[in-house]
């Protein structure tokens, strides 16, 4: 057999398919004790032969909440997640504030955004606030114009979830945001996005998903079709992969989006394209 041309090798090593070195942010990875959280995602990761680029870190949650009136609390949380991340490249870290808190919630978020966050988490449910109050909203187009972007838990287990989340976010256009879980059992809601964006000047683009949990809850159900229809109705680009560990291990939140049926295509871009884009990541 004659031997390959170099430039005809590198040409078929370009084209190659990248499923053999898929990446993965995992966008959503919960640290209710530290550091010793990070080492057992990470060894549980590796027990199931599984490894992510990267993944977004955050502490509250379990024992650890961010209620209101905690200002001095929470900014210490917040320290320790910028001190860890310093520590372990791949972390990139997700602050919080309480929206009740006002000007000191206001004062922090300034603070951690010159230090280099680019994700802040509030959640309705365990912070135990009103997506829909107004302190809400001042908070998250505040965050709008540091350029931080907004996660927020979206399992619809508060009344009015996915509603109050979308009213939010045509109320702040300028903010870029990630409800996590699309909506939990409630994902056939977001689309209405569809025909949001038939109407002029009302959609921005703003709205982001991450789908932890709820892909390892509809994997295997009847009603998996309709999650991936739901998913390409809000824009398989507006979509990022998640864990919720401890809850829900990378494992099963991978076992169970590889059943979904997506292209090559709509898999990078949900594993890790996405997220480089939306958040900064490097590339390599």
């Amino acid at each position: 057999m004659r031997s390959m041309r170099l430039p005809t090798l590198l040409l078929m090593l370009a084209t190659v398919p990248a499923g053999a070195q898929v990446r993965t942010f995992d966008v959503h990875v919960h640290l209710h004790q530290g550091e010793t959280s990070l080492k057992q995602y990470d060894e549980q990761a590796a027990a199931a032969g599984k490894e992510v680029t990267g993944y977004g870190i955050m502490w509250f949650g379990g024992p650890n909440m961010a209620l209101q009136g905690n200002p001095a609390d929470i900014r210490r949380h917040n320290d320790e997640l910028l001190a860890l991340a310093a520590k372990h490249p791949k972390a990139l870290p997700i602050a919080t504030v309480h929206p009740y808190d006002g000007e000191a919630a206001l004062a922090e978020l300034a603070r951690v955004a010159a230090k280099g966050i680019k994700v802040l988490k509030i959640h309705p449910h365990t912070q135990k606030f009103d997506a829909a109050d107004p302190r809400v909203l001042t908070l998250v187009r505040r965050a709008g114009e540091l350029g931080v972007v907004v996660l927020m838990d979206n399992a619809s287990i508060v009344p009015g979830d996915c509603e109050k989340l979308f009213n939010l976010a045509l109320a702040a256009p300028k903010t870029k945001f990630i409800f996590a879980h699309l909506g939990g059992m409630n994902f056939r809601f977001w689309n209405i996005i569809a025909a949001a964006r038939t109407a002029e000047g009302l959609f921005g683009e703003n709205i982001y998903f991450d789908i932890s949990a709820t892909v390892a809850m509809v994997a295997d159900s009847p009603i998996k079709d309709e999650f991936v229809w739901t998913i390409r109705n809000v824009g398989v680009e507006h979509v990022l992969f998640g864990s919720d560990f401890p809850q829900f291990s990378l494992a099963r939140n991978l076992e169970a989006f590889e059943k979904l049926g997506l292209s090559d295509a709509e898999k990078r871009a949900i594993r890790f394209e996405n997220a480089r884009k939306l958040l900064g990541l490097k590339a390599d």
